[in-house]
């Protein structure tokens, strides 16, 4: 265990996993919204307050102020009296936020990443703009239309608002690539770009499928039905659906996905709200493509709302084996309403049930503040480590369809749990994922030897390729001039897991998302634990056909 979780890789991500966590959640559609009739009044005398303030501000305060800034402060400051999942969204945002859950927007189709203020094209997307006019991974834009983007301070936010834009609109880029003297220009005419919410799939072994999905967005159904189908084509007869780090999104798709696997009519979630405006109980009711053979389901602390909609259906059916550690604990859910200026309220207006009747929300009495901390808390706790740290209340036990125990109150818990190995994690390795070089290392290192790859089968790359000693070196020179401090115990110690991230994100820019997984996953010990897990997932496949199966 390590002893220093500040210094962790979790630590590095946790942010990330958190916003996401906080932003996305679960989402239904937007309906015509008004006041209660109850509260009427008093709702009419806080907008006149608020609406009088606002103009005495604007009229008659000493320095000129910026009215909406001031506005959009206000509501953030008064959502915060809430849950901490309502939200609102500055019009200015808007488009980014949404791009996020609807499947597709327009721009010039590349994976980048900023590194020491300069942006790196990681991968062209196939098919997409950029790869049509010769954009390679590797790539440094320098400017966009003219406009210098390299060492101003240049954000992730702030690239995709200059690359994005309308379909058929022009942007002109300046390239610098390796070999080449000069920037290079290009002309890319923005189109439209899938945005897959299923990050991949394939077989593991002749058996054994694999799905992993980013998050529920508009097109995360349709994408896992196609997963699906071409697993099954290729002989698949046990699947391992990975939802680790899934932030939630649509509630209805990951309904649609959890009746793929249950038969029958049996009861996937129900939502539960003020009065009964917002109740609804939605049930299994298509026969399913994959309703018969063992499935295991992947869940960890990153693993919120939807997700957990999905898994504790699954559970609570007995229909598939959960494997990880718990999860978020988001249990509320938001209906996006679209404002007149183009912003959107993001509002609360239900809670959702798993079918044996868990809340899954985690409690948010103690405020914003503790409530984001709380995935910390549990590392600090030991319970990323240790499976008897994490205690219950005897009140929120529930039994599923075949009379297992499981809790509510926090989350998911899984079947069977298994530790963060923190045992290679150093802070020198931290350091290094941090200033973003490994991926920076491996990009460059992949444009430099890019005909070697054309030729090179990934079989062949899997079992043949190794990381020298001289590309570590590179790494470690590369840390230097960043003036991170070299120490050579946490390197030897961190130089194997190193190695494999090295090889794993050459593998993205020479052989797509799938070579990717595949090198990672050689030292994914959750992934590990769930192939393990198939013996007792068989036996919690067989009893639920026993107990649940319906004539045709």
């Amino acid at each position: 265990m390590d002893n220093n979780p500040k210094n962790s890789v979790f630590q590095v991500r946790l942010p990330i996993i958190i916003a996401l966590a906080l932003s996305f959640g679960v989402l239904i559609g937007a309906n015509s919204f008004k006041a209660s009739p109850n509260n009427a009044q008093q709702t009419a005398k806080g907008y006149l307050k608020f609406r009088d303030i606002l103009s005495y501000i604007d009229r008659d305060y000493v320095d000129t102020v910026n009215v909406e800034e001031l506005t959009d402060f206000a509501i953030a400051k008064m959502l915060e009296k809430l849950d901490p999942h309502t939200s609102y969204i500055p019009a200015s945002e808007i488009s980014i936020a949404r791009s996020y859950l609807e499947g597709n927007f327009d721009g010039i189709g590349i994976e980048f990443n900023v590194f020491r203020d300069t942006v790196y094209v990681v991968a062209p997307l196939s098919g997409g703009p950029s790869e049509t006019v010769g954009i390679q991974a590797g790539d440094k834009i320098v400017k966009v239309n003219g406009e210098n983007i390299a060492g101003v301070g240049i954000t992730t936010q702030k690239v995709l608002e200059k690359l994005r834009g309308t379909k058929g609109s022009k942007v002109q880029l300046s390239i610098l690539r390796k070999a080449q003297t000069k920037p290079m220009n290009f002309v890319v005419t923005r189109h439209k770009i899938p945005s897959h919410s299923v990050d991949v799939s394939y077989m593991l072994d002749k058996q054994t499928g694999y799905i992993k999905i980013a998050r529920f967005a508009n097109n995360t159904y349709a994408e896992f039905k196609e997963a699906l189908s071409k697993l099954k084509k290729s002989g698949m007869q046990r699947l391992v659906l990975d939802l680790r780090g899934n932030p939630g999104g649509y509630m209805d798709r990951a309904t649609k996905i959890a009746d793929e696997f249950i038969s029958g009519n049996k009861k996937i979630v129900y939502t539960d709200g003020k009065g009964t405006k917002y109740d609804s109980d939605t049930y299994a009711k298509v026969k399913g493509e994959f309703e018969e053979g063992k499935l295991v389901v992947l869940i960890d602390e990153g693993s919120a709302s939807a997700s957990e909609i999905l898994a504790g259906a699954l559970q609570d059916n007995d229909r598939a084996l959960i494997v990880g550690r718990r999860s978020f604990g988001k249990g509320l859910v938001q209906m996006p309403i679209s404002l007149n200026d183009g912003s959107e309220l993001r509002l609360t207006i239900s809670r959702y049930y798993t079918p044996s009747g868990r809340s899954i929300q985690k409690s948010y009495k103690k405020g914003t503040e503790e409530y984001g901390n709380d995935i910390l808390n549990r590392y600090k706790k030991g319970e990323f480590f240790h499976q008897d740290s994490i205690r219950f209340d005897d009140s929120l036990k529930y039994k599923t369809i075949n009379g297992r125990i499981v809790y509510g109150g926090g989350g998911i818990m899984p079947d069977v749990f298994v530790s963060r190995d923190t045992s290679d994690v150093t802070n020198y390795l931290n350091q290094l994922f941090a200033k973003n070089l490994v991926r920076k290392f491996a990009v460059n290192y992949f444009q430099d030897h890019r005909k070697e790859f054309e030729k090179m089968p990934f079989e062949d790359y899997k079992t043949s390729f190794l990381v020298s000693d001289k590309m570590l070196q590179g790494i470690i020179k590369e840390a230097s001039s960043l003036k991170i401090v070299y120490k050579e115990k946490e390197f030897e110690r961190s130089k194997d897991l190193l190695k494999n991230h090295i090889k794993a994100y050459i593998a993205r820019s020479a052989y797509g998302s799938e070579g990717f997984y595949t090198i990672f996953q050689e030292r994914d010990r959750e992934l590990k634990q769930a192939l393990q897990s198939f013996g007792r997932a068989g036996l919690l496949e067989k009893n639920y056909v026993q107990a649940h199966s319906v004539p045709e």
